[in-house]
């Protein structure tokens, strides 16, 4: 039987040119989507290249005038703008504290429309564990980014719909279904056969598009075989998921008009409804502190503080012995008093940023308990994980860049407070930042609940079946 339900439905798929169909259209779409997400990312790493030459050539311009000043050599460099003075090297010179793009970062855009991929810590101004700013578009953010991602978790189900919704009410209605009765064969396994083989061709299908799409960005499948797989596994057990669920209402519903409206409505459900419920309920149940309140507060603290850097230099010097003069008579720039209240505002501010970070953590946490009531958002979450776009990634980022930030001051302290000049040979020792991303949750669990998701389904509609079949229904 397995046999000619392939044969039939291969002819019946082709006559309609329904594969020729399926394939054109995923072709177009996903190789649209990729290259929509690979010009992003090529447009990041442009730009983190541009900045890592400046960079780079504004480091050689310093290393230059040092040189020249450590062997006595005149140069046309403001005295007061010279690298000797370590405050100049650490103010005019930042790093590039960068969060590098991977192999799949163009698949899902996620937050990284959001925040942003790079930034030079200076010693001077706001710690960016202060910084809030979104760089984005308020409109893209609104209509959301067409990434590959997209395509899979919100088109993917559209296109399973319109290829199966009739898979069995059609045989009921052109009256075939009656003649498959009076056949002793089993009626539920050629059903199930029948959406098998859609399911085999749709999937295969996808994976080729998926794998051509990938070959043709540059995707290297050797280094990066562990996401591939994890990729691709994802998208299959997605796919079971809505084949189970098109099974299902075939068998409940059994009319084609009202399969199709009802799969519609299961699609809004699962693919919009759930989401913005459990978004919404995170904001309900733990509020980001108020992002204006927060700057204000800042503001206030800043102008309260400048007011009183004597006072805080003194009580800095007293807490640190080792930074202050001998005989006390060293006079005290701008920069002995910036530094030494960056730690107090920092302190101050501290109550202010944790509650902030505190009711973010748990919004994720939130989403990440319910995340499996909708396999959208377990695939959004899977697809942002592989991507490294999620919340998480950028998180994470910030908190290392925040501790690079004062590692990068703490460096420069000593040789303000202490008098000395920087040197060519305290180059090298100038601190780097390198980005370390955080352990991912590997895609099992996430595979394993979609199989599972679809097994709960295939029974449902096996038992309802069976209800059918003994009255009668299923043919009539």
């Amino acid at each position: 039987m397995f046999t000619y339900n392939f044969k039939y439905e291969l002819k019946s798929l082709l006559r309609s040119k329904w594969l020729l169909l399926l394939s054109l259209t995923l072709l177009i779409v996903v190789l649209f989507a990729g290259y929509n997400g690979k010009e992003k990312v090529e447009k990041r790493v442009s730009g983190l290249e541009r900045v890592t030459s400046e960079v780079k050539e504004k480091d050689n311009a310093m290393l230059k005038i040092l040189d020249s000043f450590e062997k006595g050599i005149k140069t046309n460099q403001n005295p007061r703008t010279l690298p000797s003075a370590p405050m100049n090297v650490a103010y005019g010179y930042p790093r590039v504290a960068a969060i590098p793009a991977k192999a799949l970062t163009f698949i899902a855009t996620g937050q990284s429309d959001l925040f942003t991929h790079f930034v030079k810590p200076s010693v001077y101004g706001d710690s960016f564990s202060m910084d809030y700013t979104e760089l984005a578009n308020p409109v893209q953010l609104l209509f959301g980014t067409f990434d590959l991602a997209f395509v899979i978790i919100y088109i993917l189900p559209l296109i399973i719909i319109a290829f199966s919704y009739n898979i069995f009410s059609e045989e009921k209605e052109y009256g075939s279904l009656k003649l498959l009765a009076s056949q002793p064969i089993s009626i539920y396994q050629w059903l199930l056969q029948k959406t098998a083989l859609r399911f085999f061709w749709l999937t295969l299908i996808t994976l080729v598009v998926i794998v051509i799409t990938l070959l043709f960005f540059g995707f290297e499948f050797g280094s990066n075989f562990s996401s591939f797989i994890q990729l691709i596994s994802l998208v299959v057990a997605y796919i079971l998921f809505w084949f189970a669920v098109v099974l299902l209402v075939n068998i409940l519903v059994n009319n084609s008009a009202k399969n199709a409206v009802s799969l519609l409505a299961i699609w809004v459900f699962v693919i919009l409804i759930i989401p913005a419920v459990v978004g919404q309920m995170a904001n309900v149940f733990y509020p980001i502190p108020s992002r204006t309140k927060m700057i204000s507060e800042v503001r206030e603290l800043k102008e309260e503080l400048s007011k009183k850097q004597d006072k805080i230099l003194d009580n800095f010097l007293r807490d640190h012995p080792e930074y202050a003069t001998k005989n006390g008579t060293k006079n005290y720039s701008f920069w002995h008093k910036y530094t030494a209240s960056q730690d107090l505002i920092e302190e101050e501010l501290k109550p202010l940023i944790d509650s902030y970070e505190t009711q973010l953590q748990k919004q994720q946490e939130w989403v990440k308990l319910w995340q499996y009531s909708s396999p959208a958002i377990i695939m959004q979450q899977s697809f942002n994980n592989l991507a490294h776009t999620s919340t998480a990634h950028y998180q994470e980022y910030r908190s290392q860049v925040a501790v690079f930030s004062k590692e990068w001051r703490n460096f420069f302290k000593p040789l303000l407070y202490s008098n000395k000049d920087f040197t060519t040979s305290m180059y090298k020792e100038l601190p780097s930042f390198k980005y370390e991303a955080p352990k991912s949750n590997s895609v099992i669990l996430k595979v394993v609940i979609l199989l599972v998701f679809s097994l709960i389904f295939l029974s449902i509609g096996r038992q309802i079946f069976n209800k059918k079949i003994g009255k009668g229904s299923v043919i009539v």
